[in-house]
């Protein structure tokens, strides 16, 4: 069990690295950051096709890698 947790966790991982390397990126520096928050205030979406596919596969896989990871520490001991 402890094989296929450790074996999943591995798979997970590198998943979850290629999808953040594929999202593009919202702002660059300090004027990005002042600026992005004013367009999230303002209502203005950027998240659109591809961007949310990849935003929503993140949230799944990093949810995926926690569990795995305190499933693997807890079959561990």
């Amino acid at each position: 069990m402890h094989t296929l947790l450790v074996i999943l966790l591995a798979i997970v991982s590198i998943a979850l690295i290629a999808v953040v390397i594929l999202q593009s990126g919202k702002s660059a520096g300090l004027s990005g950051a002042i600026s992005g928050g004013a367009e999230q205030l303002f209502g203005k979406q950027k998240a659109r096709g591809i961007d949310l596919i990849l935003h929503r596969i993140t949230i799944v896989l990093s949810v995926l890698f926690f569990v795995l990871a305190i499933a693997v520490s807890w079959f561990g001991l």
